[in-house]
């Protein structure tokens, strides 16, 4: 992950807000960019949602942060597999964990991804 990867200050209301700027929705943080992702519920974590991810690479991300959303949910099998096939670690959390653990490691400088559905 750069060392420029946005800080998630704030989430809630339907979204979060990163290095100061609200974005409404769940959100894909990858490297130091964060894009909306479509995902609004675990039945829409697919590795076609993924995508971005999987294109990057092991050598470009460690794992894949999930934030489930309110509780804590077990992605598909699909899921756990396709990105273990491609290199990449899965941990799985609700996602107000999944964000303060995100601060964390990419404060750290860990390179990984983050895939949070909003609450």
């Amino acid at each position: 992950m750069a060392r420029d990867a946005p800080s998630i200050d704030a989430y809630g209301d339907g979204g979060f807000r990163l290095a100061g700027a609200r974005h409404d929705g769940s959100v894909l943080i990858l490297r130091d960019e964060a894009t909306s992702w479509t995902v609004s519920d675990m039945s829409g974590v697919t590795l076609e949602a993924l995508a971005p991810v999987l294109s990057a690479g092991a050598g470009e991300v460690e794992f894949v942060l999930l934030g489930t959303g309110m509780r804590n949910a077990l992605p598909s099998r699909e899921v756990r597999d396709g990105l273990r096939l491609a290199g990449i670690g899965l941990e799985f959390m609700d996602t107000p964990t999944a964000a303060r653990i995100y601060n964390l490691l990419t404060s750290e400088g860990r390179r990984i991804a983050a895939a949070l559905i909003a609450i």
